[in-house]
């Protein structure tokens, strides 16, 4: 059996005497997309602010390709590459989306994002823009501005811009939250076509995207975990039924 590609032991943040996540030993295994689902206050974008290191952990440690990246600074791990998205969009407005995906792009010359560059440096950067816009299926919209997308179209957008930075793991923060039922079956179908070659980590509130997505679920509710399996597993575990499935689910 292969070893997980990102773990936790005993993670834990507490402010102020609230315990946000309590003890959380979570293992993904690499190519897997993992969910996790939980209700509200459960802790999953702490545990995600964590794992990311936008926020230290009162105790516990986070490993990374077997790597203590307990310490580090966000920037190094997405070095690493373990990169995130957030639950609002965080897309240049007035850029198009060729310019956005390209701004993203630049990360890969090194610290210096070449802002004073001349047009010709910057263009030799748009077949690659142009590839990963495609591939999240915003071709038609290469030189639209983002601000005159949709939500949907917004958040495939950050998700080109994350794969900008040839991530090896991707961490996204409830990517179907807020959008129609067609720009949901969007982004699912593009997320199934951008795992190939990559672990997913995913918060999602939609247990039909979790049901037909996700190969293993970890359910936390009040900072701890509550069960782990597959959708069949946890959808059936009364504790989960009773904290956030609802009672339909039996």
């Amino acid at each position: 059996m292969s070893e997980p590609i990102l773990s936790t032991q005993g993670l834990t943040r507490e402010f102020r005497g609230f315990v946000a996540v309590n003890g959380v030993d979570l293992q993904v295994m690499p190519g897997n997309i993992h969910a996790l689902i939980g209700p509200n206050g459960a802790g999953k974008t702490t545990c995600f602010n964590l794992l990311t290191k936008f926020l230290a952990p009162t105790r516990g440690t986070i490993h990374f390709k077997g790597r203590d990246i307990t310490g580090m600074k966000p920037a190094d791990v997405a070095r690493l590459g373990l990169v995130r998205s957030f639950q609002i969009s965080a897309v240049f407005a007035h850029l198009t989306a060729l310019e956005n995906v390209r701004v993203a792009l630049q990360r890969g010359r090194g610290a210096s994002f070449d802002f004073w560059r001349s047009e010709e440096v910057l263009h030799n950067l748009d077949q690659r823009a142009r590839e990963l816009i495609e591939d999240v299926g915003l071709s038609e919209f290469v030189n639209t501005p983002a601000v005159q997308l949709s939500y949907g179209r917004k958040r495939a957008l950050e998700i080109a811009t994350t794969l900008a930075l040839d991530p090896e793991m991707m961490l996204l923060d409830e990517p179907t939250a807020g959008m129609t039922h067609e720009d949901v079956e969007r982004i699912v179908a593009l997320i199934r076509r951008i795992r190939a070659g990559r672990t997913i980590l995913m918060v999602e509130h939609n247990l039909s995207v979790v049901e037909g997505l996700c190969d293993a679920i970890t359910v936390l509710t009040r900072g701890r975990v509550l069960a782990e399996g597959d959708y069949a597993t946890v959808s059936r575990h009364p504790e989960v039924i009773e904290a956030y499935l609802g009672s339909e689910h039996v």
